[in-house]
């Protein structure tokens, strides 16, 4: 292989001695067939230009943006718009923001080209020398983002547009992308000299059994080859030659990049856990779906966390073997994981440590970039499937406005230069823990693991669950479990909470971070005859726990209930909207929602309605799920309205949440409404139950003792967290 010239002396080292911080938006406009999915338009972006000021108070100072080809120039006989990019990158100048500006991101171009034309490189260099006439004053850009990545799901997976499936489609798509990416800096430099060219690349790392460490060795050679061509470096001795004559690339188009050559001045790592694989010619011991083949072998491509007994590899082993090959100044260019919030944190965390650990070492890492700001849509099947499956970023979109998550104070402080102390960060994420094994462990005969064992679990301070005799407190602690959070529970026998000597020295002892309060009194007729034992565990107990957190700084979480409300409105209840109990156990959660928030403003006071899914008898969801499936007459009433909610939805809500640092009264539930009768309708529909035996009836003929409101829907002004109803019905009665 033949070297490539010097880079351009672009984006200086930081003077600290950590990388800097950037930011991104996911921006994917992807093709299938002739349809459009726009992440832009998803996320709501396109209509928020306050969006940049929320990057803003992160503290970034650096933002990869997108000036779209395939948005803001779709038809070459049309005058293009730019109105909004000219809003935005004015915008982002105003507020000291330099934009690294993108101009395809994961697209084939307007609808008049494509990956396999010639008219897609010589159109983007068109529209990039547009792009720096206008903007003369932006300095970084990103002609094509992640040019092989794209390439393999356009022209060898099939997945997006032109949906090719072979390796000459493949190779023809990616040989363009860098055509047009060497073009369009041309078209750049002649504006702006000193432009610099920022490439991205989703390097990812392959491993495999000895039958097929020939596949692996290949896909660990080809991962690098947009950079490579585009440094010039593929020449009759480079380890692809063979395969890119094979594969009907002309020699005179690879000789093009070696006499062109444009090398990254910044090279853009993106890893994802996702891209770590393992293959295994063993095909029964995995799913179908997993199951492909090269044409010379059959084999199962599956998740290497999920299988290699040692563990991934992860970010510190790709940053290395970049420096390692090329030597020039590189960054992560999107960190993002789709997973739950504590594992967001740590996936950022290990990239982070993994960052500063190879500057350490003299390797010149510029910076490390959160990806997905406003979070992303659909990734979970690579954007084929339009279900909008949304993943939470830095701010969360299911709020009216973009809500600032617990990576948002992560990012301002290491944007600060400080160090981020969250409780969760003294856990491994799940690709680091034992349970992250879906399938029998295999060591690896090709990839260069090293020693990167699971990690222990159990260091870090536990969440204290209360109430553990309780169907809600058991599914608290079984999310702990899967989230990696220790815990400790404690039934209302080992823990008196209503004694505050005793919660002072448990909170002191078990150093606790956090309390989620499910103790229950029961049920809510029992409590007309009984209203000084409910009060004193709904209402007192409650207090006395808000009062020893506040006092060592603990955070809280208790569960209130719509039963605070009359039921009097017609339309849903919201977070502001005065309470009125009719019942002594509505009163008691009333009095338990007054003393928390007055011993400790910054508790969170979870309302939530008909819980269904954790198996407490006493609760009226629970006996009617349970009646309906022994076939047995279920008398339901038409006249009571609720929020049915699913537990294991609620406690996951519940938990981001808690992470996230978020306080006051919050309604959470799988926002519908249904009677009681409606819900076990759509229970027996989707269990497959016989509805017949449902008897509708008047809350009046069940002769309950406490007066319950005919309406207690609950909305809320503070964001839509759960599913919908009738999918977490589904999910409830089909598990």
């Amino acid at each position: 292989m033949t070297p490539g010239p010097p880079v351009r002396a672009q984006l200086a080292p930081s003077a600290l001695a950590v990388p800097e911080v950037w930011a991104g938006f996911e921006c994917t406009v992807r093709r299938a067939g002739d349809s459009y999915l726009d992440q832009i338009v998803l996320t709501g972006h396109e209509n928020r230009l306050d969006d940049l000021d929320l990057v803003a108070s992160l503290g970034v100072r650096t933002v990869r943006y997108p000036v779209l080809w395939t948005r803001t120039a779709p038809d070459p006989t049309k005058v293009s718009d730019w109105s909004w990019p000219d809003a935005r990158l004015g915008r982002l100048r105003e507020l000291g923001i330099e934009p690294i500006v993108g101009l395809v991101h994961h697209g084939s171009g307007p609808p008049h080209t494509s990956l396999l034309h010639d008219s897609f490189a010589d159109g983007l260099a068109h529209f990039a020398g547009e792009v720096a006439r206008r903007y003369d004053w932006v300095r970084h850009f990103t002609p094509v983002n992640e040019p092989l990545t794209t390439a393999r799901f356009s022209g060898l997976y099939g997945h997006w547009y032109p949906h090719g499936r072979d390796e000459t489609t493949f190779i023809r798509a990616l040989v363009i992308q860098c055509r047009a990416t060497v073009l369009a800096m041309r078209a750049i430099r002649a504006v702006t000299p000193d432009a610099a060219l920022i490439q991205t690349e989703d390097v990812g790392k392959v491993y495999a059994t000895p039958a097929l460490a020939y596949q692996a060795d290949f896909e660990n050679e080809r991962r690098w080859l947009s950079f490579d061509l585009l440094c010039g470096r593929v020449d009759r001795d480079h380890p692809l030659w063979g395969y890119l004559r094979w594969a009907g690339v002309p020699e005179r188009d690879v000789a093009w990049f070696a006499e062109n050559p444009c090398p990254p001045d910044v090279f853009g790592i993106n890893h994802y856990l996702s891209g770590e694989r393992f293959l295994d010619e063993r095909l029964e011991r995995y799913p179908e779906a997993a199951h492909g083949g090269n044409g010379r072998h059959r084999y199962a491509d599956v998740l290497a966390a999920r299988v290699c007994a040692a563990g991934p590899a992860g970010p510190a082993v790709i940053l290395r073997e970049a420096w390692a090959r090329y030597g020039r100044p590189i960054a992560v260019t999107e960190v993002h994981n789709g997973c739950t919030r504590e594992d967001q944190l740590r996936w950022l965390h290990e990239v982070w440590k993994a960052a500063v650990t190879l500057r350490s070492e003299g390797a010149d890492v510029r910076a490390v970039t959160v990806w997905s700001l406003l979070g992303a849509y659909d990734w979970n099947s690579l954007l084929t499937q339009e279900r909008g499956s949304y993943e939470t970023g830095v701010f969360d979109l299911a709020t009216p406005r973009p809500r600032p998550t617990a990576l948002a104070s992560m990012v301002r402080d290491l944007a600060a230069g400080r160090e981020h102390a969250h409780p969760v960060l003294a856990e491994p994420g799940w690709w680091r823990r034992p349970e992250r094994l879906w399938h029998e462990p295999s060591a690896v005969a090709t990839g260069g693991l090293g020693d990167v064992p699971s990690e222990r679990r159990g260091r870090g301070r536990p969440i204290l669950i209360t109430g553990g005799e309780r169907g809600l407190a058991r599914a608290v602690a079984r999310s702990c479990i899967a989230r990696g959070m220790p815990y400790r529970i404690f039934t209302s026998a080992e823990l008196d909470i209503t004694r505050p000597e005793e919660v002072t020295r448990l909170l002191g002892t078990t150093r606790a971070w956090a309390v989620v309060n499910a103790t229950s009194y029961g049920g809510v007729d029992d409590a007309e005859g009984d209203p000084d034992s409910c009060f004193r565990s709904e209402a007192e107990g409650p207090g006395v726990l808000a009062a020893a957190c506040a006092e060592r700084g603990t955070a809280f979480v208790t569960f209130s209930s719509g039963l605070v409300f009359d039921g009097a409105r017609i339309d849903p209840y919201l977070e502001r909207h005065p309470s009125a109990p009719l019942s002594v156990y509505g009163r008691a959660k009333a009095e338990a929602e007054r003393l928390v928030l007055m011993h400790l403003p910054a508790a969170l006071v979870v309302r939530t309605s008909f819980l269904f899914g954790h198996g407490d008898a006493a609760d009226p969801a629970t006996r009617a799920l349970r009646a309906l499936a022994r076939a047995e007459e279920v008398w339901a009433p038409t006249d009571l309205v609720v929020s049915p909610t699913f537990v294991a939805d609620l406690v996951e809500a519940t938990l981001d949440l808690l992470v996230d640092g978020e306080r006051g009264v919050w309604h959470l539930s799988n926002g519908g409404e249904a009677s009681w009768c409606e819900f076990a309708r759509l229970s027996a529909e989707h269990g497959g139950w016989d509805r017949a035996v449902i008897v509708p009836c008047l809350q009046a003929e069940l002769a309950f003792s406490a007066p319950r409101p005919r309406y207690s829907v609950l909305g809320s002004e503070r964001g839509a967290m759960l599913p919908p109803l009738d999918e977490a019905i589904r999910r409830c009665v089909r598990t």
